[in-house]
């Protein structure tokens, strides 16, 4: 469901609406968060997948024109994505995530929307109670959260989610 307006509720105040994006060079998660009165409510969720047949660069491009596309399609307030962090073991793995992110960044300037970055524990603390909890034990925080008959899957949509959640709760106690 594509928004070309905001939404307005019975107030006539702008609906908030956040976007969590866990990044990945192979799979990108999304997912789109709205306030409500009765909590937060899952607008939608997804995955951008990049070709990987594709040189880099254009691997890179595929996930930023799809942020750019989600942007777009929900015009979201602020962004909120995973920070980036290195095993000192797989660095490679760092590097092409951080590729991944500068296209994400680069889709949000463009269209001036905010970003906010959370390092991993934080969001899985903030809604497990754990900064250690298992993506099953997120998968389910987040379907009790958000209300919804499904587990999150794939894992890069239920960490999208995550990150959302993780905005929505930031900006509620500030």
């Amino acid at each position: 469901m594509a928004f070309t307006e905001p939404i307005q509720s019975k107030s006539h105040i702008e609906v908030q609406r956040y976007l969590g994006v866990d990044p990945g060079l192979r799979r990108t998660g999304y997912a789109v968060i709205e306030r409500s009165r009765s909590g937060p409510i899952l607008r939608e969720a997804g995955v951008i997948r990049s070709t990987s047949e594709l040189p880099l660069s254009q691997r890179v491009l595929e996930i930023g024109q799809g942020i750019r596309d989600v942007i777009d399609d929900f015009a979201p307030q602020v962004m909120s994505i995973e920070q980036v962090f290195s095993l000192g073991r797989n660095p490679k793995s760092a590097l092409l995530l951080a590729h991944a992110r500068g296209a994400i960044l680069m889709a949000a300037a463009e269209q001036s929307v905010k970003v906010v970055h959370f390092p991993p524990t934080h969001v899985k603390k903030l809604l497990t109670g754990s900064g250690r909890a298992t993506k099953e034990q997120m998968q389910f925080a987040i379907q009790n959260e958000l209300r919804i008959d499904v587990v999150p899957e794939p894992h890069d949509v239920a960490d999208a989610a995550a990150i959302a959640l993780c905005m929505y709760h930031s900006l509620r106690t500030v």
